[in-house]
């Protein structure tokens, strides 16, 4: 999650057989801040990097990218398609050619300790790395999320870590933005707090310019990926990555934004609805149990939704007197660690797209008209927003961050909602004033109930789609600025 600005936002899809004719393609811009959950500071450097010193500034630069349109306030740029992955340097990784391209370990460069600080449980590794070309954000940046897609086979696992350059030409450390598996049997899926070189901090699961150094005009201008694929020595399993990359945005900060018109269809996708709070007290180990659950929720209503569930053998664990087994697999499957809770917002974009065919990422829209069009589409997307009781009407609870998924609106322009925080299945969709609903979302500053000034999520969300979209959806991706 974050600090600097409110904490989760899911959008990118960037769809690998979609576009692999856009390359170097998968780069966009949109719109937001963040949102979605109590932040959690960090304060050191980042650990856990290979043994061997990667090779210094060696990494190739993409092509410039285009400049911006005025008032653009988000970039994205994924890896997914088999020329992605040729591109980049590559420390005994490799390109996976076929229908869902990817990168694996060809031949280990080496080999790590890894310490497992939630576990104490200490392991050899062999690793592989892949650093990115540079990119070159056509928004310099207040705030970098990263998201990623991968196949994590037992015995294996992923780190992904972010290299900064301030517009002062001076860069970050290698920040650890998560050491990530599907399961929980190798190592605790976890963020790394305490990352900071005093001009920039990791917040969870967000990199955020520090605020003396916001106000003095710092931003994040370029930027470049290192994943290190780990596995266990001997074994030939690989972890298969299949998109990677991030978002850069910055948003103003705003107490209110500017209404958009609404599209005055009405259009409503059919999801399935979910509720947390029939899961209260259940597996108080995951993030206290169904009452923190939103984000893994709203994410399970979203994946059943592209007709995507978890095997019975994924669901045995689960005790049987509980309803609705899939949501505690995702609160297990998104739990964050260092975070102590399943809110991690890239965390939930890489639950998604464990499921077959499907890609998930992390983004800010610009407006509800943005959301608007990918609903028509037939993507719903699950958003991070915060407010006072009396701000959303109906709502009948207020929040310092909640994820929800929109899956509609009205002929009016009303947003359509599947929201977890309801009493039971039947409760769970509400519909919200456009207006109100669309200031929780977007505004990056807001009054609590005791009036003091605190941070909103800036349009943050989950987009997850199919790896393979229909032409409509991705035209909608386009005009959002995903793809």
């Amino acid at each position: 999650m974050t600090a600097p600005t409110p904490r989760r936002a899911l959008l990118a899809l960037a769809l690998a057989a979609a576009t692999a004719a856009t390359v170097p393609g998968g780069r966009a811009s949109a719109a937001a801040v963040h949102g979605g959950g109590d932040p959690h500071p960090g304060t050191g450097a980042a650990d856990g990097a290979p043994a061997e010193a990667e090779p210094a500034e060696a990494e190739p630069a993409e092509a410039e990218p285009a400049e911006a349109a005025a008032g653009a306030t988000v970039d994205n740029r994924f890896w997914y398609a088999y020329a992605h992955w040729l591109a980049g340097t590559h420390r005994g990784t490799a390109a996976l050619a076929g229908e869902r391209p990817g990168l694996v370990i060809a031949a280990p460069a080496g080999r790590t300790e890894y310490t497992d600080p939630h576990t104490g449980k200490k392991g050899t590794w062999e690793y592989a790395a892949w650093t990115s070309p540079v990119h070159r954000s056509a928004v310099p940046g207040t705030e970098t999320i990263a998201s990623w897609n991968a196949h994590t086979p037992a015995g294996t696992w992923i780190q992904i870590e972010l290299r900064a350059t301030y517009g002062t030409g001076a860069t970050t450390p290698w920040y650890v933005l998560g050491r990530w598996a599907s399961g929980d049997g190798d190592i605790r899926r976890t963020s790394v707090d305490g990352q900071t070189d005093g001009t920039s901090t990791v917040w969870t699961d967000t990199l955020a310019v520090d605020a003396p150094a916001r106000a003095n005009g710092v931003r994040i201008t370029h930027w470049q990926l290192r994943l290190t694929l780990h596995r266990k020595p001997g074994t030939a399993q690989s972890p298969t990555v299949w998109l990677a990359g991030a978002m850069a945005s910055d948003v103003p900060d705003r107490f209110t934004v500017p209404a958009s018109a609404p599209s005055g269809t009405a259009h409503e996708l059919k999801v399935p609805r979910y509720s947390q709070e029939i899961h209260t007290g259940q597996y108080p180990q995951y993030d206290n149990g169904g009452e923190a659950w939103c984000s893994p929720t709203s994410s399970q209503m979203v994946v059943e939704y592209w007709g995507r569930k978890p095997a019975a053998e994924d669901l045995a664990w689960v005790d049987s007197r509980y309803a609705d087994p899939q949501v505690c697999q995702a609160a297990r499957s998104t739990y964050d660690s260092a975070y102590k809770g399943c809110g991690n917002w890239p965390f939930n974009a890489a639950y998604a797209a464990t499921y077959s065919g499907l890609a998930g990422v992390v983004t800010r829209l610009r407006s509800l008209a943005d959301l608007e069009t990918l609903v028509r589409s037939g993507i719903p997307a699950i958003t991070s927003q915060s407010f006072r009781t009396e701000e959303l009407t109906g709502a009948g609870y207020g929040t310092a961050g909640h994820l929800m998924a929109v899956v509609g609106f009205t002929a009016t322009g009303d947003v359509v909602a599947n929201d977890p925080n309801s009493r039971d299945n039947t409760a769970v969709r509400r519909v919200y004033k456009r207006r109100e609903w669309e200031n929780a979302w977007l505004r990056t500053k807001r009054h609590n109930a005791a009036g003091k000034t605190v941070t909103g999520s800036g349009g943050i969300c989950y987009l997850y789609a199919p790896a393979r979209p229909s032409l409509a959806q991705i035209a909608a991706l386009r005009a959002v600025g995903v793809l």
